[in-house]
């Protein structure tokens, strides 16, 4: 291949702008839609390769071309087309203006990135992982080289070249005729090394490599010779990051230590994990033994171990104390929990001044939080609640009341109470946890903040909303201060302050605020991020409020296809969009069009969630309050008479959405 060759009569090869184990990337233009394109173009096979391996390579990447092009993310690359030409494979794909991580880290002299900057590139392709692995997609050799930061700030991951789908075992190694699966030595997983099973946690144990290149300036194993990379990757503790950054946040720390797990099962769940504590989505940030302590200790050579508990005690200062320069956006995620000098584990006291607690004790403490967490994940929260507060006081009577693992306990116990209904209880609760915090971490640690978020959510359950606006402001006000206007969690806050505010009658307000908030997230996370479509979610909501539906219903359906792509056409926000939509259609008059969404709805729902789920029965509400609306009364009587039959029995005669169904058996009887 040259310049100026022409592909098939349609991609023409401009200049080579890559160079690969795999092949060659050209730039190129797409002479029929007139639009360039990147073009990669597998090396040609010599004489050497016999002819059942070129038709095995040949069927590998057909089909990972379809696999490749099936794919639909912001943060994956998109391939346009695929195939052969003069014996030479080829891909056709979007051509991307910007710097992969390898790159972006060579003129930065290989210093490290921006705590931001890690960040969001963290966030991002932790969404993009998630998507491709809830489509069986491994990627199998995740690096800086793979991964494309463009001008506008949006990351890419590329060249799923070796993806396969997760079933597919076992291709890939019998390839390399080594008995090691493809890869790049520096970010391998200690499985895909040996040679064993690899799925999705082989690329978190990836980008846990990555990242922690991109923090600190070199891969976690910066050693020349191939082989001992592969067995420091196999059998050895990377060094914390902190230790080559000092000034790395202990809750980014913990992220990248945990996806830098040997065992997968004691890596973080999957890459929505990742990015949920990225962001701290509606959760405190990890907790400090709940994923770092339940791992089994690994060799650190002739450096006696801490035990596993204070894997996540950082140094700092507290939130409200002098600073010597102004804080890091993240710098809110350390706490002034000190470590012990190693080798001293076993006599020198906790804080509080208690005996140091036996490792294996507080392990076992780790595990079932983590169980708990898991029984709350399965919808189980009165059992969840149980075992939480059983974890809380024994982690009281070994740590102290005030640990920080003790208030993580704590404060899962109230997130429990809100789950089952319980909202006072859970106010105090958090009310609790967040006077420990205040007095042991500072006002303005991210841990503090967090609980007092929470606070204000459980105000707004209780229809206390002018309190609850009261802590949203100040908690906003402390996250602008140490984080950022940008930060997620403050974007977060604001988010809420926006919802807070349409409860309080303010609906002009709540709608300017939601709209600003959503401009941010989009820019911060991306237009299709599940965040930046939440706030968008509520922009359409205040329109409604503001009855200017035909804005609110165009949102609503931009919202749902957006939530289709990213989610799932069956995901329960992507139809709860939907739903909204049919909401504005029958305000508009237009109740022909909305029986017909809510009759697709209500299969949809039945599908994905049971004939008497709640959110089904609101779709067979709707659609008989549509039938009435045309007049088709009997049919409309007929359905109101069945939703509330269910939802007495289901929901019990004095739920909300059970004395709306009897409202509506009245209307339709002309009462």
């Amino acid at each position: 291949m040259g310049d100026s060759t022409l592909i098939q009569g349609r991609y023409r090869l401009l200049d080579r702008i890559g160079r690969g184990g795999m092949g060659e990337v050209w730039r190129a233009r797409d002479e029929s839609l007139g639009r360039r394109v990147a073009v990669k173009c597998l090396k040609p096979l010599g004489t050497q390769h016999d002819q059942a391996f070129t038709r095995v390579l040949r069927e590998r990447f057909r089909r990972e071309a379809r696999v490749a092009a099936a794919l639909q993310h912001r943060g994956v690359t998109v391939v346009h087309d695929f195939g052969e030409y003069e014996g030479v494979l080829f891909l056709v794909m979007e051509l991307l203006e910007g710097r992969d991580l390898s790159r972006l880290l060579e003129d930065n002299k290989h210093h490290p990135l921006p705590v931001d900057d890690v960040l969001d590139i963290a966030g991002q392709v932790a969404s993009a992982l998630a998507y491709t692995h809830d489509q069986g997609i491994v990627h199998r050799d995740l690096k800086p080289a793979n991964i494309v930061r463009l001008a506008d700030g949006t990351v890419k991951i590329c060249d799923f070249g070796i993806a396969r789908l997760g079933h597919d075992v076992g291709f890939t190694a019998r390839l390399t005729g080594t008995g090691i699966a493809m890869g790049t030595p520096h970010y391998m997983s200690p499985e895909q090394i040996g040679g064993d099973e690899v799925d999705r946690r082989s690329d978190l144990y990836s980008l846990g490599c990555v990242l922690y290149e991109i923090a600190t300036g070199a891969p976690p194993f910066d050693l020349d010779d191939a082989w001992a990379v592969l067995v420091g990757h196999r059998d050895t503790a990377p060094e914390p990051p902190r230790r080559h950054r000092p000034d790395l946040p202990g809750h980014l720390e913990r992220i990248i230590l945990d996806l830098l797990a040997k065992q997968p099962g004691q890596r973080p769940q999957d890459a929505r994990e990742v990015g949920r504590r990225l962001t701290a989505d509606r959760t405190a940030p990890a907790p400090v033994a709940s994923l770092a302590a339940a791992r089994t200790p690994e060799p650190v050579g002739a450096r006696a171990a801490l035990p596993s508990w204070t894997r996540g005690i950082t140094t700092g200062v507290k939130a409200t104390g002098p600073r010597s320069a102004p804080p890091d956006p993240a710098a809110g995620l350390s706490g002034d929990w000190l470590p012990r000098p190693a080798g001293d584990e076993a006599t020198s006291p906790a804080p509080g001044g208690r005996p140091a607690p036996a490792p294996e004790a507080l392990t076992a403490l780790a595990r079932r939080h983590d169980a708990a967490l898991g029984l709350g994940r399965l919808g189980r929260w009165t059992e969840a609640s149980e075992l939480h507060r059983a974890v809380a006081a024994e982690r009281e009577r070994l740590l102290g009341p005030d640990h920080p693992d003790t208030l993580a306990s704590r404060y899962e116990i109230a997130f429990t109470l809100t789950r089952t209904g319980r909202a006072a209880d859970a106010l105090r609760a958090y009310k609790r946890v967040a006077e420990a915090r205040i007095r042991t971490l500072g006002a303005d640690h991210a841990d503090t903040l967090a609980v007092r978020q929470e606070m204000a959510y459980v105000l707004g359950r209780l229809g206390r909303y002018a309190d609850a606006h009261q802590v949203y402001t100040a908690v906003l006000a402390a996250r602008e201060r140490t984080m950022g206007a940008g930060h997620p969690d403050t974007l977060r806050c604001r988010h809420n302050l926006a919802f807070n505010l349409g409860r309080l009658g303010r609906p002009e307000d709540a709608h300017r605020m939601a709209c600003e908030v959503a401009e941010a997230r989009a820019r911060v996370l991306g237009a299709e991020h599940p965040d930046t479509l939440v706030t968008r979610y509520e922009v359409a909501y205040a329109l409604g409020r503001l009855g200017r539906w035909r804005e609110a219903l165009e949102t609503y359906r931009e919202v749902a296809g957006a939530r289709a792509r990213a989610l799932g056409p069956e995901h329960p926000d992507t139809l709860a969009a939907r739903y909204e939509s049919g909401i504005c259609l029958g305000r508009l008059g237009r109740s022909a069009e909305a029986l017909a969404l809510y009759a697709e709805l209500i299969d949809d729902r039945t599908r994905a969630q049971g004939p008497e789920h709640p959110e089904t029965l609101r779709a067979r509400h709707g659609l008989g309050v549509n039938l009435g609306r045309l007049g088709r009364w009997q049919e409309a009587l007929t359905v109101a008479r069945e939703v509330y039959a269910i939802r007495e029995r289901v929901l019990g005669p004095g739920h909300p959405d059970t004395l709306v169904s009897r409202r509506e058996v009245a209307v339709g009887l002309g009462w």
